[in-house]
């Protein structure tokens, strides 16, 4: 058993409204950066014709269904997003997922996952990290070798959702590896525990 009566603690966070904001501003990059090598890739691949043959043949009640359906989508994502976090901190915490929490912070609408016990620094980058590369990087490089526009979209947009964690990781990526982590309980951020 870890007593954090030997560590000193220290409150690292970021503001939500900074990390929105900075969410929007990433959109270009990330949209760039997979979608410059989708089109070199597949710009003469029918896939790109197919999608614009399906725009042209969608029917008015289908193009009212589509935000229906991206939101749906959306919504899914996001909470999967959650759902990974969880998993991969369950499996470093000593209690299992019983030391995890989900939750939305309903001021900013910000869906989120708590691990109620200390982490190793590195174990808590793993899980902060995880989601970008499911429903992110991996999406966008199947895209990439299939040509899927669809899927190409959903990876651009879930790499773009986990900016907050990027922020995240970036306050605590100079520490010790083997400091504990511990997640804050209503803000976006976290404890960082160094041994005294």
């Amino acid at each position: 058993m870890i007593k954090l009566d030997d560590y000193k603690k220290e409150k690292l966070t970021i503001d939500i409204v900074k990390a929105n904001i900075y969410g929007i501003l990433i959109m270009i990059p990330v949209f760039l950066i997979y979608g410059i090598p989708f089109y070199l890739l597949h710009f003469n691949d029918s896939t790109l014709l197919n999608f614009k043959e399906l725009i042209k043949a969608a029917d008015t009640n289908s193009m009212f269904l589509f935000p229906l359906y991206f939101f749906l989508i959306f919504l899914i994502g996001i909470i999967l997003h959650e759902l990974i976090h969880g998993i991969t901190w369950s499996i470093f915490a000593k209690k299992g997922f019983k030391s995890i929490k989900f939750g939305v912070l309903w001021k900013m609408l910000t869906p989120y996952c708590h691990c109620k016990e200390p982490l190793l620094v590195k174990h808590y980058i793993l899980g902060a990290i995880m989601p970008a590369i499911f429903l992110g990087i991996i999406p966008a490089l199947y895209s990439l070798i299939f040509g899927n526009i669809a899927v190409l979209i959903f990876g651009a947009l879930f790499t773009v959702a986990a900016v907050g964690d990027f922020l995240v990781i970036n306050l605590i990526r100079k520490e010790d590896r083997n400091s504990l982590v511990q997640d804050h309980p209503s803000e976006a951020g976290c404890f960082i525990y160094r041994k005294v």
